[in-house]
């Protein structure tokens, strides 16, 4: 659709988007009747593809009942029976949840959670949130203020809340030294925030917040081994807590349905959204531990916060459904295989690639960063545009796949994220990674003829 003809404000309103009218499967198809493979999952969201006859007589069946009601004034069987089957699943005591529309909104549920729980104990002096650079967190002012993506903050940097402040993300291919095993980096790298806490001052910090395993802004950063549990150990010992941002690594999208079921640890709030109602409906949940619930239970009683669409009965019941087919049909299985075809898949393909720095991720949530240099690492030029070009050029080629820059240092630096939907087959595996080559070949090779010529 042209620019001219629409009215709506569109996330870069000066490119013309093609117009989708259907999906099967994992295809998208356009007004034109093209097919889109898509190998993102739009944003990690997809997690079932696009037309999933269950989750959608699920919704038609509670709209015939009740679509919304306030949760001011009711609550319903759809959203208690949702929070039952959520917190029996969840890791440790995290038997608390509160639904919300969206990652953004969940985010800032749990930094406000967190301060009012330090408000109901007397420990008011508590109201700095740490937070890891490259991270992202969502949009809201408070969750981009967590959020450690200059690019995404730098508009809005007047505005953004100082009690946040952030220290190097776990970074292996980055940060880790020559020296150094992935063990002994993760201790180096998560004591990062015992310095931060030590320099803050123990007495004015409320939490931690990461994402288990990086999304967006950094191309799938998957933790070195060891680094969660050692960032758990500094939270206890300072009496801080831990939020674990799972928006969109989790529910299943790093092969098990909490990502920090895979570090060993249990956080003391927990987010997720995106592949909980699968794109069907906006949902989000908001996790909390016990000792943080009772804490505000048991105090004021009232949590100091609110959405007008908190568990609305729709989307709870749309998420009922995307749980009922991920068990049914045994997905985090089909997670954890074509995760592991894919990521050898792009080993195959890529490891002697010139242009292809390193390749990580966790069951469908794969990474692949792109430089202009294997050997010192450098990244292609900003200017260049390289990761909005593949993207580009990907879905002249049929492919959905979803960019990154900045990837480095949040100015510098290409990836190019991939999270296809949990039924995604074999041969489907096979030809994202075909079609994915051909667009990063044409690319960066233009790419670098470009830098070669402004030398």
């Amino acid at each position: 659709m042209s620019v001219a003809e629409s009215h709506v404000i569109h996330r870069t309103p000066k490119v013309p988007l093609r117009k989708a009218v259907g999906g099967d499967r994992v295809y998208v198809i356009d007004d034109e009747g093209n097919r889109y493979l898509d190998a993102c999952g739009g944003a990690a969201v997809c997690c079932l593809g696009y037309n999933d006859p269950t989750v959608k007589q699920a919704i038609n069946e509670q709209l015939e009942s009740l679509p919304y009601v306030h949760s001011g004034f009711f609550t319903t069987d759809v959203m208690e029976n949702l929070a039952d089957r959520l917190t029996a699943l969840a890791p440790g005591d995290l038997n608390n949840v509160y639904f919300v529309s969206g990652g953004s909104e969940a985010v800032e549920s749990a930094l406000k959670f967190a301060r009012q729980y330090f408000a109901e104990i007397g420990e008011t002096s508590r109201v700095r949130i740490i937070a890891r650079e490259q991270s992202y967190h969502g949009n809201t002012m408070g969750a981009l203020a967590a959020g450690g993506n200059k690019a995404r903050r730098k508009v809005f940097n007047p505005m953004l809340a100082d009690v946040f402040s952030h220290i190097e993300p776990c970074f292996p291919y980055r940060k880790m030294r020559e020296d150094e095993t992935e063990e002994e980096y993760a201790i180096r790298a998560a004591d990062a925030l015992e310095a931060e806490i030590l320099r803050l001052g123990p007495e004015s910090v409320a939490a931690f917040i990461a994402e288990t395993v990086g999304g967006a802004t950094a191309g799938v950063l998957v933790p070195a081994p060891g680094y969660f549990k050692r960032i758990r150990e500094i939270c206890d010992k300072y009496g801080i807590l831990l939020i674990l941002d799972e928006v969109m690594c989790g529910f299943g999208r790093t092969g098990s349905l909490f990502a920090c079921e895979q570090d060993g640890i249990v956080p003391d709030l927990l987010t997720q959204a995106k592949g909980l109602g699968g794109g069907y409906q906006p949902i989000g949940a908001m996790y909390a531990s016990d000792k943080i619930n009772d804490a505000i239970l048991n105090g004021s009683g009232f949590f100091q916060h609110g959405f007008t669409y908190i568990g609305h009965a729709a989307a709870c019941a749309a998420s009922m459904a995307v749980l009922d087919v991920i068990e049914r049909d045994d997905l985090i299985t089909n997670v954890q295989e074509r995760g592991a075809q894919l990521n050898r898949l792009l080993h195959e393909y890529f490891d002697n690639h010139p242009y292809i720095g390193n390749i990580r991720g966790r069951g469908l949530f794969q990474g692949v960063e792109i430089v202009a240099d294997r050997a010192s690492k450098t990244p292609f030029d900003p200017s260049l545009k390289v990761n909005a070009k593949i993207k580009k050029e990907a879905m002249s080629l049929g492919l959905m796949c979803y960019p990154g820059g900045g990837t480095m240092d949040g100015a510098s630096g290409d990836h190019i994220l991939l999270a296809p939907a949990y039924i995604v087959t074999e041969d489907e595996v096979t030809e994202i990674v075909e079609r994915l080559k051909a667009a990063i070949d044409t690319v960066t090779h233009e790419a670098a003829a470009a830098g070669q010529a402004a030398e």
